[in-house]
């Protein structure tokens, strides 16, 4: 019998291998050998040291990452019913598992032996850290509890993993499950040809004629923006904004209704278990901000700094929308179409302007080039690595001494069976192996952007640009640290309100002409983005600034406020009032009642952020103010740089967010750079 590639020591997984039926073995074999291995550690002494406790769990617990992480990803970028059904299978094993580990007792009590221990106090803070973050996650995982509110814990995890998954595969499904044939040209007027070219693709694949367009995002987004056909907006715009839910055309099919109020009812059932009012105080236990009234305060200040903003610009819009084509009533799928024809007129510049400067091989290497000049790495893509499909690539980076500090795969482009959005994961951790050998840190960086077409490469908007740099930025931060300790490596053990300060802090590089002059490049011309056209898009970045961070705020809100009032049994009802009054509160356009944002709104209901969509806005201002310091001292001032890399990058979550950013910024942080970044100074 052949080895279960998911067990084979290998530096890397073997994605070509991998298949569903080696997904269960391998997870069994993986938990039955950790659970043997932790019994058997816990008997053997009773006193509790570094080398007796933390390293040997550190092994257990990076065995089982190297088995279940390329599972994980597989299930989000190549899924099939297959790898669903064993994925969904190993769930509530994983789920069980770590429970355990969180509510063993004798585990707990080695713990705060070593931290009551004489050899503690020898111990370095990134060390300390790892001893208090779990002693503190001990709690928050009920080990104080009695065993039935224990037992109960355990279920509720559970539930809520096989809930998390089953409602992403409803999105992912509902986007995949709708499209529109189209077959006579003139109704597509406006399109970009791109677009066009993709959908003439997708038809073909299907042994159509005409064109066939789809939910994924480099399709539906184009089209709202420059469709002439209101009515195809319309369609688009209905069909994506009630995936998953009760309404649209797909009503009922994949509807995530039960799913939302189970979800909810379990979150504030935990909470109550864990003797917090709410699961907001919950989510905030391992939060920067520790109060849900600073949350709540630091998002209406903002909302009463935009709001004059923004209905200043959706007053210019509908003006625009009715001087234009004579619109008497602005639609939602009218929005984005306008609004680019307004930035066009008044700032020259759009999405499709801007295209040909960014094809992808130039941006790629122009974001290599701008982390060579900060930080001294040097990025080299490896040919002939395994991997999930043929368009991912693989790159490794390296510092001045020319050690390996990191590698990342690459997957850009939308495809069917792949799930939206774009994110960093982590494939595997650096830590200090008991031989004293550093692993590598690898990562996946996953986006869903436009794809070449016939003989075109991938020519990115700015925005699609954008997200690389986010996604990077995140991924430099987990392949850049310098802790060897696998708990507060990387991005583990930061603060998930300040985990996005490295991404968005990259972005902000994208507006600058210096770093623009070597990220840009037109396809054919060979130039870089013109002076002219830079001043136009730098004069187009705060275009509906107000609305924008509006739409953001309405989403914060949403999800803290629900979170912070919810009662079990409110139901999907409570869902819908909260999120219609945050709406009538902060917002300046009402979506149709129809609308079913929430429905697929995963990052709360299926990702890491319930209680914490806030961080995006939090993590803003931080990274902003640490951008700041760099347009003090000279964008790419390679001292600043290095700067950032040791006191925030290496560090990982080897201490508090908020002292990382106070020894970098030499004080703690201000919202200031933040309203000047969004244009909001005058308000």
């Amino acid at each position: 019998m052949t080895e279960n590639p998911l067990l084979k020591t290998t530096q890397l997984p073997l994605f070509d291998q991998i298949k569903p039926e080696h997904i269960e073995p391998a997870i069994d074999q993986v938990l039955a050998e950790n659970r043997a291995r932790i019994a058997a550690l816990l008997s053997s002494t009773t006193t509790w040291t570094w080398d007796a406790l933390i390293t040997p769990l550190e092994i257990l617990n990076d065995h089982l990452q190297k088995v279940w992480g390329p599972v994980s990803h597989l299930h989000s970028v190549v899924t099939s019913d297959a790898f669903r059904e064993a994925y969904n299978t190993c769930l509530p094993k994983l789920t069980a598992y770590h429970t355990e580990i969180e509510q063993n007792e004798k585990l707990y009590e080695a713990f705060k032996a070593l931290a009551a221990s004489a050899e503690f106090e020898q111990l370095n803070a990134a060390q300390k850290k790892v001893i208090t973050n779990q002693l503190r996650d001990f709690h928050l995982a009920g080990v104080d509890l009695p065993a039935p509110a224990k037992k109960r814990y355990a279920e509720i995890q559970t539930r809520l993993a096989e809930l998390a998954t089953k409602l992403e595969e409803n999105i992912l499904d509902a986007t995949q499950g709708w499209t529109k044939h189209c077959q006579n040209k003139t109704e597509l007027s406006g399109i970009p040809e791109h677009v066009l070219m993709a959908a003439q693709t997708a038809a073909e694949k299907k042994g159509l004629s005409g064109w066939l367009f789809t939910l994924e995002f480099p399709c539906y987004h184009p089209i709202l923006c420059y469709a002439e056909n209101r009515a195809l907006r319309q369609e688009l715009y209905t069909a994506y904004t009630t995936r998953a839910s009760d309404q649209g055309p797909q009503a009922g099919k994949f509807d995530n209704s039960a799913l939302l109020a189970e979800i909810m009812d379990l979150r504030q059932e935990l909470s109550h278990l864990l003797g917090f009012a709410n699961y907001a105080e919950l989510s905030l236990a391992t939060k920067m901000v520790k109060k849900p009234q600073v949350v709540l305060d630091f998002l209406q200040n903002l909302a009463a700094k935009a709001r004059s903003k923004a209905l200043a610009e959706l007053a210019e819009l509908k003006e625009f929308a009715q001087q234009s084509d004579g619109i008497t009533e602005l639609q939602p799928w009218d929005i984005a179409y306008y609004s680019e024809k307004l930035c066009l007129r008044d700032h020259g510049i759009s999405d499709e302007i801007l295209r040909p400067y960014f094809p992808e091989d130039q941006v790629l290497q122009g974001m290599f080039t701008l982390i060579e000049k900060l930080y001294g790495m040097r990025t080299v893509e490896e040919k002939n690595i395994a991997a999930w499909h043929p368009s991912v690539r693989f790159f490794s980076i390296y510092d001045q001494q020319n050690i390996l500090r990191g590698q990342f795969y690459l997957d850009l482009y939308a495809r069917s069976q792949k799930r939206g959005g774009a994110w960093m994961d982590e494939c595997q951790i650096r830590w200090q192996q008991p031989d004293g050998k550093v692993q590598t840190p690898v990562a996946y960086l996953t986006c869903n952007l436009t794809s070449p077409t016939g003989d075109l490469p991938a020519l990115l908007t700015h925005d699609e640009v954008t997200t690389i740099f986010h996604e990077f930025g995140h991924g430099l931060h987990h392949m850049l640290t310098k802790v060897d300790y696998n708990s507060v490596s990387g991005i583990r053990g930061v603060e998930w309100d300040a985990v996005e300060l490295p991404s968005q802090f990259m972005e902000f590089f994208l507006w600058e002409k210096s770093v623009l002059d070597f990220v840009s490049h037109h396809y054919q011309q060979g130039n870089p983005l013109p002076d002219a056209l830079l001043q136009q898009l730098k004069d187009a970045k705060n275009f509906h600034s107000g609305l924008k961070v509006l739409r953001q705020l309405e989403f914060a809100l949403f999800d803290f406020r629900l979170h912070l009032t919810y009662s079990a049994g409110d139901g999907v009802q409570k869902i819908q009032q909260t999120l219609d009054a945050v709406r009538k509160e902060v917002s300046v356009f009402q979506p149709p009642a129809w609308n079913r944002f929430q429905h697929s709104f995963s990052h709360v209901f299926a990702g890491g952020y319930a209680a914490g969509y806030y961080s995006y806005l939090w993590a803003e201002m931080l990274a902003s103010d640490a951008f700041a310091k760099f347009e003090e001292t000279g964008v790419l001032n390679a001292t600043t740089g290095k700067e950032f890399l040791t006191r925030i990058l290496e560090k990982g979550g080897s201490a508090p967010a908020l002292d990382l950013f106070t020894n970098f910024r030499g004080r703690e942080p201000s919202l200031d750079p933040l309203l000047h970044h969004l244009g909001l100074t005058q308000n």
